[in-house]
């Protein structure tokens, strides 16, 4: 039996099927694309099979208007990049879902250089969504605008064809909605895992696409970034990790993050 607020050392397909149908409100994960790295071993088991049955299960536990955020890369097989992100997110519809946005996660520095090709600094963020639209939709208004202040004719339609003035007026505010392009340093380490999942980007998404109270769930669950950043916001958490080392690695950061008086999720 599954219990909220809990991480499980096991491998994810057969946790998940044990997860009700749409109880989770929002997935947050990177999978061990394209065997970039081998993750203790625990990447050997990784193809497009498996795949297939954990975007089931996603499909399966997510409630309608749930989003899952599904960061990933592709390798370079041969000369070519093998495209297997696209695969993914394609997959994703296949299984009745929306590919709601293509998000891109910018690095400030390549983490090695890229023989060949400009350097790579970045990653995707798949958002799909169960449903038309997410049901949570909490932008991050962090954008500066250089033009603050200034006051312009509200138009009708933003296609320029169709754009028509009206008689209201516009002030611009001094800051707006983030854009789709999220530039985010990689955290600095210090966990034992090869690649730390950054706290920024798990908890701006956790942030973005539910509420105080929710279910946010990591299948991929590393060195436990995405639950430490669920438990800050006041989120329930469900996490699965096949590798035991990083699995108490992720136990020790749930446990210290509760022991902080102000951070306590409570009975929220």
């Amino acid at each position: 039996m599954i219990q909220l607020d809990t991480i499980y050392n096991e491998d994810c397909l057969e946790g998940m099927k044990r997860i009700d149908d749409a109880s989770v409100d929002c997935v947050v994960t990177s999978p061990p694309y394209d065997n970039l790295r081998k993750y203790g071993g625990v990447a050997e088991g990784w193809n497009f099979d498996k795949f297939k049955a954990i975007a089931q299960q996603i499909a399966r536990v997510l409630k309608q208007g749930g989003v899952c955020v599904w960061v990933v890369s592709d390798g370079v097989v041969n000369g070519s990049e093998t495209g297997t992100s696209f695969r993914q997110a394609l997959y994703f519809m296949e299984c009745g879902l929306t590919l709601y946005d293509t998000m891109i996660w910018e690095k400030p520095s390549p983490q090695a250089p890229t023989e060949g090709r400009y350097y790579d600094v970045f990653e995707y963020m798949f958002i799909i969504c169960k449903g038309k639209k997410p049901a949570s939709l909490n932008f991050i208004c962090d954008h500066k605008n250089v033009s603050a202040g200034t006051v312009s004719t509200r138009e009708t339609r933003s296609c320029a064809e169709d754009r028509k003035p009206t008689d209201k007026k516009r002030v611009v505010k001094d800051y707006s909605r983030r854009f789709n392009v999220w530039q985010i340093s990689r955290d600095n380490g210090g966990t034992g895992h090869p690649a730390v999942f950054p706290f920024r980007l798990a908890h701006d998404h956790i942030l973005s696409w539910s509420e105080v109270g929710g279910v946010v769930l990591d299948p991929f669950l590393g060195s436990g970034t995405t639950c430490v950043a669920a438990l800050r916001e006041h989120r329930h958490f469900l996490g699965f990790e096949l590798n035991k080392e990083y699995f108490d690695i992720a136990q020790r950061r749930i446990a210290l993050e509760r022991s902080q008086p102000t951070l306590d999720f409570g009975d929220s």
